[in-house]
């Protein structure tokens, strides 16, 4: 089973195209003055104030006189201050969005600056979010193709596994035992535990196989993969619980294996490095057929102050293939909560079917 990734494009070219619009027209359609014209507008109208003092009746004696001296000051403090609030409500735009770009992430879908401020600044702005909008695209698409050929060669690695090293152990286990009861007294032990050891490793070829190709998924269904995973990760040292429901709402193929995966990357990292002795999954559907929530908890060490490595972004990437939001949190009590919320296919809303009386 791959992973598609042309399942928001209708999405996605809205997006742009309402990007592309908003450059035009600006976020409240109506007509946006440009800063030149705000600056430029304002100049004009102190000069032609000036020029009309200087021709009327207002006259500048020398040496200047305290009054004069005064309304000068006065005139040229109003037209600074004109001046300043122009460039300060045309500028104020670009700030922010040199903020944004200085935080932007192609894995955080939505996180785009507000388009506002002067035509310049609001065109610039809403260009900046179309570029955004299409390198996160490309970015999905990528990220995709890339997560199909890593999930074929999963594939691959599994079926040798299985039908090469498995059958091979399991030839060799058949021999140790013909040759077990063939063996003086002596050796009989050793050809025991030649037979244990082999057994092990034929198990654990078996579990790694599982683990790299979810059979179970593909014919069982997604919750009985789930509990097999939290099964599975049931050892020593960690209890893993899980609370998944039969009825869940209908989910693709890709959404179902992007939960699948994300639960196995977030159960792999609790065993390895959250030094948690219990954890819980959990999927539930949303309110109103909204799709599902994965959530998987433990009571370990936490996240920390560490920078996000490997196995959380590609969750991230997995969860943006789909259109669907993954946040990592400190869990209540402590160790780190995994929350997973993928949305409903297109037209499996319960509010958005209609049609269906006579």
């Amino acid at each position: 089973m791959g992973v598609v990734t042309d399942i928001r494009s209708r999405s996605r070219a809205t997006k742009l195209a309402a990007g592309v619009s908003c450059a035009k027209a600006g976020r409240s359609g109506k007509r946006n003055v440009s800063l030149f014209w705000r600056i430029f507008s304002l100049n004009a109208a102190g000069l032609v104030v000036a020029t009309a003092l200087l021709l009327g009746p207002v006259t500048v004696s020398t040496p200047v006189l305290a009054g004069e001296a005064v309304i000068l000051l006065a005139g040229l403090a109003v037209l600074l201050a004109g001046n300043a609030i122009v460039l300060r409500i045309g500028l104020t735009p670009l700030h922010r969005l040199g903020r944004a770009m200085t935080t932007a992430d192609l894995l955080v879908p939505g996180a785009r600056p507000r388009v506002s401020g002067p035509a310049e600044a609001a065109q610039l702005i809403a260009t900046y979010n179309t570029m955004l909008d299409r390198l996160q695209a490309e970015r999905a698409a990528g990220a995709g193709r890339a997560l199909q050929a890593q999930e074929r060669e999963r594939h691959r690695i599994a079926r040798e596994l299985h039908d090469e090293v498995g059958q091979t152990l399991t030839a060799v286990l058949l021999q140790l035992k013909r040759v077990a009861d063939r063996v003086p007294g002596e050796l009989r032990e050793e050809v025991t535990l030649a037979q244990e050891a082999t057994r092990a490793g034929l198990d654990e070829i078996r579990r790694i196989a599982r683990r790299l190709r979810p059979g179970v998924l593909e014919e069982l269904g997604l919750a009985s993969a789930l509990r097999s995973l939290a099964a599975e990760f049931t050892h020593h040292g960690l209890t893993v619980h899980h609370h998944i429901p039969g009825d869940l709402p209908p989910l693709t193929p890709e959404a179902e294996l992007v939960i699948y995966r994300v639960a196995q990357e977030g159960l792999t990292n609790t065993a390895r490095h959250a030094a948690a002795d219990r954890a819980t999954l959990t999927l539930r559907p949303l309110p109103d057929g909204g799709g599902v929530e994965l959530l998987a908890r433990d009571n370990g060490a936490g996240l920390g102050a560490a920078a996000e490595g490997a196995g959380l972004r590609g969750m991230r990437e997995r969860a943006l293939l789909i259109g669907a939001e993954i946040h990592f949190a400190p869990a209540p009590g402590g160790g780190t909560d995994v929350r997973l919320r993928v949305p409903a296919p297109p037209g499996d809303r319960t509010g958005d079917r209609t049609g269906d009386s006579p």
